[in-house]
């Protein structure tokens, strides 16, 4: 079951990526065009829910992906 501070970090951590991802691509994409920032925000607001669902799906997994390789990292000493 999902916990408070679980889905408060899903929320901050989606938004520093997807905000500093899209706002990357937007610039490479685009330049800095006169309407950027409507453009970016625009981007944003699609990638921002993405991002959190995704977080939300992945970590667990990601967390259990990296015990096993720290855990193996650990036995290679």
């Amino acid at each position: 079951m999902m916990n408070l501070p679980s889905f408060i970090f899903s929320l901050v951590m989606g938004f520093l990526m997807s905000s500093s991802i899209t706002l990357a691509t937007t610039f490479v994409r685009i330049g800095p065009a006169d309407n950027f920032f409507a453009v970016w925000f625009e981007i944003w607001s699609v990638a921002y829910p993405v991002a959190i669902i995704c977080i939300l799906i992945y970590r667990p997994f990601a967390t259990k992906v990296t015990a096993a390789i720290i855990e193996k990292l650990k036995g290679s000493k």
